[in-house]
Parts: C-alpha cells; sequence; structure tokens
C-alpha cells in the first residue's frame, strides 16, 4: 500500500463528503477510492469512516487521524515548494514594514547587494512609524522594541542594537565631556516627549557587580519620536541624543559625532524579521529573509558598536 497516496486520497474523501465526489476531483474510479481507504483501514486497524448511502462520516478516531494528516500532507507541500523555488529564480513582490530610521539606515544601504542576488524581485517597504508588532498585511515586519516579543507568528533575530549618547565632538568641547550620568544637568538633552528617567548601569568587578544610577534629564528644547530628527539635531550641535547604534554606526565611525559616557548603559534594543507564517512562503519572501540573516549576523550581539 501507498500509504501516502492513501493519505491524500482519505482527506479528499473527508473533504468531499462522498467517496463519488472524491474520485472525480482525484480522478479516478469509486472502486478504487473505496479500495483505497479499505485499505488504510486495514492497514491501521481501525475504522475511519462511516459509509451511508449518501454521504460518509468520519469516526473519532477519524476525525483525530485527519487533523495529523493535513499537517503531514502541509509539510510535505512545503518541502515540494522549497525545492521547486530553489530550481528557479525568485521574482515578484515582498512587502516589508520597517521603522523610518532602520529603513534609513541599514535597509537602504544593502539593497544594492540583494537586487544584484535577485533582480526579479521587488521590494515594496512601509516606513510610516515604529514598528513594534507584526503587521499581518506584510510579508515581512522588521520588529524593534526592548521588551520581550510575543505572538503567534515565525519570529527570527537579526541583530540587537545599544542605545548610545552622542553628540558632536564640537558641542563637547565647548560643553564639557561628562564623566558621570550625573553630569548630565549641565547639558542640553534630546528626549522623547515624556521621558521621565534615564538609567544608567555599568559593571564594575566581580566582587563590586553592578553600579546603577537613575538620573532626571533637563528640560529637553527638543522633543521628539522621530530619531532621524533627533540625529540631524545632535549632528547639528544642538545636544546630546540618546540613538540606536544602529542610526549612528557611520557618524561615530567618520567622528562627525563622539560617544558620551561609553562606559556606561542605557538600554537595548533587540530587532526581529517577522513572518505570519512559515506556510508556503513565496521564494520571493524566503529570499529577502535569507539575505537580512546574512546581512545582520541573525545573532543577540550589537554589530555596530564593533564597526563603529
Amino acid at each position: 500500500m501507498n500509504e501516502l497516496k492513501a493519505m491524500r486520497t482519505f482527506a479528499q474523501v473527508a473533504d468531499s463528503g462522498s467517496f463519488v465526489g472524491a474520485s472525480r476531483t482525484l480522478d479516478l474510479a469509486p472502486a478504487v477510492v473505496t479500495r483505497v481507504i479499505a485499505e488504510l483501514e486495514q492497514h491501521l486497524g481501525a475504522r475511519l469512516m462511516m459509509r451511508t448511502t449518501r454521504r460518509v462520516a468520519l469516526t473519532d478516531v477519524g476525525e483525530r487521524y485527519l487533523e495529523r494528516v493535513r499537517c503531514i500532507l502541509y509539510d510535505i507541500e512545503e518541502a515540494n515548494d522549497l525545492v521547486r523555488q530553489t530550481q528557479s529564480d525568485p521574482d515578484g513582490e515582498v512587502r516589508v514594514a520597517a521603522s523610518p530610521d532602520f529603513a534609513t539606515h541599514q535597509l537602504a544601504r544593502r539593497m544594492p547587494r540583494f537586487h544584484a542576488s535577485f533582480p526579479k524581485v521587488t521590494v515594496k517597504v512601509t516606513s510610516s512609524g515604529p514598528v513594534r508588532s507584526l503587521q499581518a498585511d506584510h510579508d515581512i515586519s522588521i520588529v524593534i522594541k526592548q521588551s520581550v516579543l510575543d505572538g503567534d507568528f515565525v519570529a527570527r533575530r537579526l541583530a540587537r542594537s545599544e542605545v548610545i549618547g552622542c553628540a558632536t565632538p564640537e558641542y563637547l568641547d565647548r560643553n564639557g565631556r561628562p564623566a558621570h550620568p550625573s553630569n548630565l544637568a549641565k547639558h542640553r538633552i534630546l528626549t522623547p516627549p515624556l521621558q521621565g528617567v534615564i538609567t544608567f548601569s555599568r559593571r564594575l568587578d566581580d566582587e563590586c557587580g553592578t553600579e546603577c544610577v537613575t538620573v532626571t534629564p533637563p528640560a529637553s528644547q527638543l522633543h521628539s519620536m522621530n530619531n532621524d530628527l533627533h540625529r540631524a539635531s545632535a549632528l547639528a550641535g544642538v545636544g546630546i541624543a540618546g540613538l540606536p547604534s544602529f542610526t549612528i554606526d557611520d557618524a561615530i565611525r567618520d567622528r562627525r559625532l563622539e560617544q558620551v559616557l561609553p562606559s556606561w548603559h542605557v538600554a537595548d534594543l533587540s530587532i526581529w524579521a517577522c513572518m505570519p507564517t512559515r506556510r508556503h512562503v513565496p521564494a520571493s519572501t524566503r529570499a529577502f529573509m535569507e539575505f537580512l540573516l546574512d546581512e545582520f549576523g541573525g545573532v543577540e550581539r550589537d554589530p555596530w558598536i564593533a564597526q563603529a
């Protein structure tokens, strides 16, 4: 007995509600369908269906067996899709949701490499604001958040990004370089609206552990939820901004910005690439997901700190 063929036949009979209906869909004689189901039941040693003159009804064990059969058939189809996709160049559209700062400072610089490898794929990016959870109407959502990621979807870690205090060397020359978080009271700090307190921590030694300091930033002359506005303002010499490392790695490397309080830690952001499902993922989406993992490393570390 071909067990896989029997599973497919069984699932089709259940979907059609009759042997005749299944035989039409499968292009088999009704007698063949009847024989396949009988052989399957004999092989399993259990009755899966109750026959009537009009319809078939699943037994209790048949219902449970059907659930497992559907999972097996889905997995086989997905495996077949994966092989078929590797035999042809991915094409089509990939809809990506990403925050404006990540799209501007990270995706844009990498797109030439992606398109060189996959010239038939079009990437459509939506970057209207922060992305804190899966966007169900997109193929891939690049989620950036400080808290734990939670939800019924596929998530692949891309990297971690540390929030870094930074300012221009010229600003720090004029106003001094803070040696301790308490020194920030003398500086202009660019913060998001409603920023209450900022907690700093640093590792001492094995005996003393970690030191934590909480400071209330002075009244800011610029409030915004837009990281790129804070970045541009810091570059203009307005004050000290706290920004994700992925937005300022080039400015730190080129010495247009200087890290403030480099031995102190403020916060980490986790960066994830999320998809609604694993099943029947188009080749274009799969290609872009693998590209993201290759580009960013796919591990719990900050690649931008080391580069800067």
